[in-house]
């Protein structure tokens, strides 16, 4: 993962600001080269290499927790899933990423409003998490909640101007 953040670095060029852990400097760099990535390979790696820091859990019992949680989902288990999660986000209320399981395992159950509450939770602790503004944005077009929706899809474009959801935004005339 560092090489991939030199990589991305040399190939971007933008200066990053310092911040006190590791973990966070390699997410801000991989947001600025994603965020001035004018190739879609580049853009790609940066969003993968986000996404994997995101499912670092911060030691290894919410690590196992996290991905006990994701096997169930994977196993469309997604009641299952959000007894995991629950564990997930007491065990290590911090962990951005556990509240954004859940969050997606009650959209997936069309809980919306348990949903909206996880990401809100997400967006605390990662406000750039465009996985989780995506998710809010489609509950709240699915609410009709259509010009919050927009605003939310907006949130998520300017942390990720590759977002595949991009194509879905309007201009305010339209």
């Amino acid at each position: 993962m560092k090489r991939l953040v030199l990589v991305l670095a040399l190939l971007c060029g933008p200066t990053f600001a310092a911040d006190p852990t590791p973990q966070q400097e390699e997410r801000d760099a991989l947001f600025a080269a994603l965020q001035s990535a004018e190739d879609p390979k580049v853009a790609a790696a940066a969003q993968k290499a986000i996404w994997q820091s995101w499912m670092e859990a911060p030691d290894a019992d919410a690590q196992a927790l996290l991905d006990l949680g994701m096997q169930r989902m994977a196993g469309f288990d997604n009641a299952g899933a959000i007894e995991v999660f629950d564990e997930l986000v007491l065990y290590a209320p911090d962990f951005a990423e556990g509240w954004n399981q859940r969050a997606f395992a009650y959209f997936r159950m069309e809980k919306y409003e348990k949903s909206l509450a996880d990401i809100a939770s997400t967006l605390q602790r990662e406000p750039r998490h465009f996985g989780a503004l995506s998710g809010r944005f489609r509950i709240l077009m699915v609410q009709g909640r259509v010009a919050l929706a927009q605003k939310t899809l907006r949130d998520a474009v300017e942390a990720n101007p590759w977002l595949m959801e991009r194509s879905l935004l309007v201009t305010p005339d339209e």
